[in-house]
């Protein structure tokens, strides 16, 4: 892999992480805010449900996992296994599209 290859991965992977940190405060603050006021699933259902806000906040949110996971799992598995080469890295990236695809699936079903 080249130079320009390996700094693009190295940015992606500390930018999504950027973006995962603050999902995971502001995820975490309103489940704190929905258990301390009792809300029910009904209630926090009725709350997302056709909420441009929330559905935006949460693509992101899975768009940063299937960003950051799969670069993640590459350095990994390449460093415990020496996994290298074109059929690994389409490995690495179907794992990237299959998150996302199950995590928009999920803002899909809590939106609508």
């Amino acid at each position: 892999m080249n130079t320009r290859t390996q700094v693009l991965l190295w940015t992606a992977q500390r930018a999504s992480a950027a973006v995962l940190a603050l999902g995971v405060v502001v995820h975490l603050i309103t489940i704190i805010y929905a258990v301390r006021n009792g809300l029910s699933a009904a209630e926090i259902l009725g709350r997302t449900r056709g909420n441009y806000g929330w559905a935006a906040f949460y693509a992101l949110f899975v768009a940063a996992i299937a960003i950051h996971a799969p670069i993640g799992l590459r350095t990994i598995l390449s460093e415990m296994l020496g996994w290298r080469g074109a059929a690994f890295d389409l490995l690495v990236l179907a794992a990237g599209v299959a998150l996302a695809l199950w995590g928009w699936r999920a803002v899909w079903g809590v939106f609508v």
